[in-house]
């Protein structure tokens, strides 16, 4: 049991990166695209909501912060490889949380989440006003996708060279996660107050995973920007926040696979109703989201993860050699 349990971890890497490499081939490369930005984002979202215990309504400010940073300085600095567009949309968002990262995790529960929407709902007036700056209610058009003359048109392409970002921004949560500095965050979450009475400063890790997970909401925003060609008004709205934490709801919350898994299925799900013809997708997918959260409590990937660990603990132990043996011997007696 314990060998299974330990190769079960190297396997199921295995099988998410060759699905990551294989997606384009199996379904329309612009939404695996997608998939891949958004996989990121709610991972980086479940960092401080499943492992922080902070749920954030406002994430769509380092989103949409980054995708409009990446694509003014893709557009304005010509020429300019798109990783660099990419990281310094990230950078944009990092200094973004600071001040309302210091400003909000002074506070809990919905007060730290109508703080951080109220936060992000600013940024969107900043950039609807600045017509001149963000193209306003037009967006910000024409972003290119420079990588030292190499040709990333065609989306095909361009998954591929946008993936080893995605890869490193899921590794980098995956690295978080399993480090002191992430267990002391489960302490926080599951009892601040012991915490703070052990000598961690609660306040300063808070506000640490807080920036580190804008930052990485940042850089899969920067490169949805730069894979769309423009990034606009929607990226900065409630609901793009909205749609993340459904993400890493309806996955599973503290699990990381279940962010990704949950990422994609609305992703798809949205593309199969808008390719249909049907408008009112927030619907479908609001009706889904409540069937699954009422049936599967701990989201799609946390409720399978916990069924097959009480299979595990209800399969009957081998036996011990030495029994074995004693009993091989008495059969041979008689």
């Amino acid at each position: 049991m314990i060998l299974s349990r330990l190769a079960g971890r190297p396997v199921l890497l295995v099988i998410g990166l060759v699905v990551a490499v294989a997606l384009p081939w199996l379904i329309y490369p612009p939404v695996a695209m997608d998939i891949a930005c958004w996989a990121l984002f709610a991972a980086a979202l479940d960092l401080l909501l499943g492992f922080t215990g902070l749920l954030s309504f406002g994430h769509a400010a380092f989103w949409g912060g980054s995708a409009y940073a990446a694509g003014l300085i893709a557009v304005h600095w010509g020429g300019v490889p798109f990783p660099v567009a990419v990281l310094g949309g990230a950078l944009f968002a990092a200094v973004l949380a600071l001040p309302i990262g210091y400003l909000s995790v002074r506070l809990r529960g919905i007060y730290f989440a109508m703080v951080t929407l109220a936060f992000a709902q600013m940024i969107y007036f900043v950039v609807n006003q600045w017509r001149d700056l963000t193209g306003g209610e037009n967006g910000l058009q024409g972003v290119p996708r420079e990588f030292f003359g190499v040709d990333l048109s065609d989306p095909f392409y361009f998954y591929y060279a946008g993936l080893p970002f995605i890869l490193l921004g899921l590794f980098a949560v995956w690295r978080v996660v399993r480090s002191p500095f992430g267990r002391v965050l489960v302490s926080i979450r599951d009892n601040p107050a012991r915490a703070q009475a052990l000598g961690y400063p609660v306040e300063r890790y808070k506000l640490l995973a807080f920036v580190l997970s804008a930052t990485l909401s940042g850089l899969a925003g920067g490169l949805y920007a730069i894979s769309h060609g423009f990034a606009s008004l929607h990226e900065v709205y409630w609901t793009t926040s909205g749609q993340a934490v459904m993400a890493v709801v309806l996955g599973g919350i503290g699990t990381l696979w279940g962010g990704v898994i949950g990422a994609a299925l609305i992703v798809e799900l949205n593309d199969y109703l808008a390719t249909a013809g049907f408008t009112e997708t927030g619907l479908v997918t609001g009706g889904i989201f409540v069937v699954i959260v009422l049936v599967f409590r701990r989201g799609v990937w946390g409720t399978a993860r916990d069924l097959l660990a009480a299979r595990r603990r209800r399969r009957p132990a081998p036996p011990p050699a030495d029994a074995a043996a004693s009993d091989r011997q008495e059969v041979t007696a008689r």
